[in-house]
């Protein structure tokens, strides 16, 4: 059969003619095609996925009983667009009680649905062909392939654990400040759990200020801290000025099937996104924003959830040290970001995170994420099913016992 001509038109963005003829495997792909064939070759062994990320709690009682309700509304079953107001309002008065920052519902708030939605429309607001954006990894790579789609240059930031997983900025030279229009960040930070401080915000003000970019802060775990008070990034003097918070409701309530996000801050970034996503979506279903305010008026949902996992970190944290990492427990979100062994005595060799990961899937059934931006780490989210802190204890005791019968070498 002779090639489709349309296999001629593929955009180059996604690999133009060329589409769909490389042997390359996104990474997640690869995890999932060793996760199931690791658990045909082992039936007798539970495989404990420690892999993608997502809650594994339901979202609360209320949240739902909510939805019920709200859905046999007559009032809310045309297209959202960009309302209600009702769920702007609410969001206002969740990030005054969280995080102290004060907004306008009217012109400092817009509901998205999800958080990858959000990042992945923003760059269509600023972004011209020839133009830059500054990105940290390991992250999350949604904002940065949508810019590059625009015909962006991405310049990368790595996050170091002599930095405590802060970006240096004075790495970055003059043009490539000069170029960017966006400086994307994420704290509390995916893969790494590391917090942001006042000070490491302050001196981000301060630089979009004087070389004139837009700030996205992606904050998608914002809430998930284990001690003191969430920081905010519009809790600085100066950051409405230069940018916006990405929030969501899928980490914070267990609600990422939901899809429903916001961004707030600078009031024209936000009117940008909303007439953008006017021309992308028509909106999150009325009953699911509303049912939502319920969970915004009730942040102790959060820190049941953090507590949680501030738990879970710091059994496996002790776990894997047991075995020879050098794992501490992080100071927010669920993930534990650890360097990969070089190797076994006596065993195999790992070039890499990912080879790490695949020992890992295919030798223990343990199934993490690797990260090689930065170095050779991998992930492990401790989002696994576990209904009492017995369970918990049980599932990590049981990876601390699968690890134990090899020497790592790092």
């Amino acid at each position: 059969m002779s090639e489709s001509y349309i296999q001629e038109l593929f955009a180059e963005r996604i690999g133009g003619r060329n589409y769909g003829k490389g042997a390359e495997v996104y990474k997640f792909e690869k995890i999932r095609r060793a996760r199931d064939a690791a658990v045909k070759a082992r039936p007798d062994l539970p495989l404990i996925d420690m892999g993608v990320g997502e809650p594994d709690g339901m979202a609360p009682a209320g949240v739902v009983q909510a939805l019920c309700e709200e859905a046999g509304k007559p009032e809310n079953r045309g297209y959202a667009d960009n309302g209600p107001p009702e769920f702007k309002e609410a969001v206002a008065r969740y990030m005054a009680r969280v995080f102290g920052v004060e907004l306008d519902p009217a012109t400092e708030i817009n509901h998205a649905v999800g958080g990858k939605n959000a990042l992945a429309f923003l760059p269509a607001c600023f972004i011209n062909p020839g133009d830059a954006v500054i990105t940290t990894v390991p992250g999350y790579p949604v904002l940065g392939t949508h810019a590059r789609w625009y015909g962006a240059e991405v310049y990368t930031l790595p996050l170091r654990e002599e930095n405590d997983y802060l970006p240096d900025l004075r790495s970055l030279s003059e043009e490539q400040l000069r170029r960017a229009k966006i400086l994307l960040l994420n704290y509390p930070n995916n893969p790494t759990g590391a917090v942001a401080t006042p000070e490491f915000y302050a001196d981000v003000v301060a630089l979009a200020k004087r070389y004139h970019f837009v700030v996205v802060q992606d904050a998608a775990y914002a809430a998930l801290v284990f001690e003191g008070k969430p920081l905010s990034f519009l809790s600085v003097p100066g950051a409405k000025e230069v940018g916006v918070e990405v929030h969501s409701m899928s980490k914070a309530f267990n609600m990422t099937g939901w899809r429903l996000a916001w961004v707030c801050g600078n009031p024209l970034v936000v009117r940008a996104f909303a007439d953008i996503k006017d021309n992308f979506d028509s909106g999150q279903f009325r009953a699911i924003q509303k049912a939502a305010i319920y969970a915004l008026e009730h942040p102790e949902f959060t820190a049941a959830v953090a507590e949680k996992y501030s738990r879970r970190l710091e059994m496996l944290a002790q776990a894997l040290t047991s075995v020879g990492f050098r794992a501490k427990k992080p100071a927010a979100s669920f993930y534990l970001y650890v360097r990969a062994p070089r190797g076994i005595a006596g065993g195999p060799r790992f070039a890499s995170g990912e080879d790490f990961c695949q020992y890992l899937i295919r030798e223990k059934l343990i199934c993490t994420v690797p990260w090689d931006d930065a170095g050779p780490y991998v992930r492990f989210s401790v989002t696994f099913q576990a209904a009492t802190v017995e369970e918990e204890r049980r599932i990590v005791g049981e990876i601390a016992r699968r690890l134990s019968d090899v020497r790592f070498e790092f």
